[in-house]
């Protein structure tokens, strides 16, 4: 069964739990990593032979169009991941469409690709901001995976459905490719990827996929972000134990990790295997 790989391209400083001490009008000013760690994983994917999804913040793309062209030129599919990295549940249904246009139209520009799926910051569509679906139908997206059926302190939708589903919405249908979990203790136990892939031990991962692929009959869904493969990143002495708990564990090991996992399952883009889950249904995927 094949998986669904996907990387989520933004940098270590542009993430959700720094973005109380770092302002965006200063991401600027860090040493920024994304393109060499970026490359790293092309690379590796490469060795593997794997194509994936890569959900590119629109800010990157905008700054390093070079690198949209090789994520492209390498034969994986484009995505949009927002512009500014804003939790939309922040957001009014106007701004959000406003990010949304920009960072499609900034990775579009760069790539000469169409771009029709997203995955939310940090997995911000939430019950607070379901109305979102509604904007990504309307701008032409058909296809998210930004709904985390978990209960998280910054996202999440506990009672959501756990498989690819298609929503309707006003505006049209959208297909939904939820971060993958486990069932454990009857609690919706998080396997899916990011930290939660660099804090588990692997064969506890690799279990996970196995139940999921071949007791459930589901592909998995995985995700990584470059800097989550980058031990020299600059440390954030303001951030919480908890939030540096979750940022800095093991990110000397991802990479090795991530190969491993590379080699042990099979890996394409979400938009495959959607078209796959959508044929399954006989609901074919836009």
């Amino acid at each position: 069964m094949q998986n669904a790989f996907t990387v989520d391209v933004e940098d270590y400083f542009q993430v959700s739990a720094f973005e109380k001490n770092i302002s965006r009008d200063s991401w600027n000013d860090y040493p920024h990593h994304v393109v060499e760690n970026t490359a790293r994983i092309l690379d590796l994917l490469a060795e593997k032979q794997v194509i994936g999804t890569f959900f590119i913040l629109g800010w990157v793309a905008e700054r390093y169009p070079d690198l949209v062209r090789r994520i492209a030129d390498a034969g994986h599919e484009l995505a949009s991941h927002s512009y500014w990295h804003r939790l939309v549940y922040e957001l009014t249904p106007e701004s959000f469409r406003e990010d949304l246009r920009r960072s499609k139209r900034a990775i579009e520009d760069a790539a000469g690709v169409s771009v029709t799926s997203y995955r939310a910051p940090s997995f911000s569509i939430t019950q607070k901001s379901i109305w979102s679906l509604d904007v990504l139908a309307e701008e032409g997206f058909t296809c998210d995976s930004s709904i985390f059926p978990i209960v998280h302190d910054r996202y999440g939708i506990p009672g959501a459905k756990t498989e690819i589903h298609k929503i309707e919405t006003k505006s049209g249908s959208i297909w939904e490719f939820p971060p993958s979990i486990r069932k454990f203790v009857g609690v919706n136990l998080p396997v899916s990827g990011g930290g939660y892939f660099r804090i588990y031990p692997y064969p506890f991962t690799a279990n996970s996929f196995h139940r999921i692929n071949k007791k459930l009959q589901r592909p998995f869904m995985f995700y990584i972000h470059p800097w989550e493969i980058d031990p020299d990143q600059m440390r954030m002495d303001f951030a919480s134990r908890s939030t540096r708990f979750r940022h800095y564990t093991n990110l000397k090991t991802t990479h090795r990790k991530l190969s491993r996992l590379l080699s042990d399952f099979s890996f394409t883009t979400m938009g495959s295997v959607i078209q796959q889950a959508s044929a399954e249904q006989d609901s074919p995927c836009p």
